[in-house]
């Protein structure tokens, strides 16, 4: 009787479509674009997605697109949208609104971060960026900033016959000032709770009547 041996088989990871590789090496890429900008090499990227480097090229033309891609994904709302989307809602508005803001500002500041660090290297760079905005399957403006504003609307909704305005007004509004109030800029930038407290209650300390 023939001996069998204990040690199962070892099968191979079924292999990776271009649209999962594509994605794979963009997740790869995107702390390293964070951490070293544009001066990223292709082979340090392969090395932290554990491919080859010629992998790379085999989804991607060049660097330039790899780049591209890595703006397009920083730029996508998904991940804000699926956060947003999960705040409780049984919580006060003020509570509700500053687990809001800090998402958006995580958001808006993941953009700046890889924006940044690729514009200030160069031309080819700004290529890259340009690459994105243009065609690059970066979604546009709008349709950028609708999903948040939607999520958003959803967090005032539970207390709609308190407020002034509908859901959805406050939401752009509330969207806006926190587009505004995150650029680095400011000297003296504003706290979340300061955000929050500035947006439901005013900028006066007290109201027309009291005063």
């Amino acid at each position: 009787m023939p001996e069998t041996s204990s040690t199962p088989s070892r099968r191979r990871a079924p292999a990776m479509g271009p649209d999962q590789r594509r994605k794979m090496i963009v997740a790869a890429a995107l702390p390293l674009v964070v951490e070293y900008g544009a001066s990223v090499t292709t082979a340090k990227i392969a090395r932290a997605a554990g491919i080859g480097e010629g992998t790379i090229f085999r989804v991607f033309p060049d660097k330039d697109a790899l780049l591209a891609a890595c703006v397009a994904e920083a730029m996508r709302p998904d991940d804000a949208v699926a956060h947003l989307e999960s705040i409780a809602l049984d919580q006060p508005l003020t509570a509700r609104l500053a687990e809001a803001a800090e998402v958006m500002r995580g958001h808006m500041s993941r953009i700046g971060t890889v924006v940044r660090g690729l514009a200030a290297t160069g031309r080819v760079e700004r290529q890259a960026i340009g690459q994105a905005t243009e065609g690059g399957g970066l979604p546009d403006r709008e349709a950028g900033l609708a999903a948040p504003r939607a999520a958003l609307a959803a967090l005032f909704e539970p207390d709609r016959d308190a407020l002034r305005f509908a859901p959805e007004r406050l939401a752009d509004a509330f969207q806006l000032l926190l587009m505004f109030a995150g650029r680095e800029s400011a000297s003296d930038p504003l706290t979340t709770e300061e955000l929050v407290d500035l947006f439901l209650n005013g900028a006066l300390t007290a109201s027309e009547e009291d005063r």
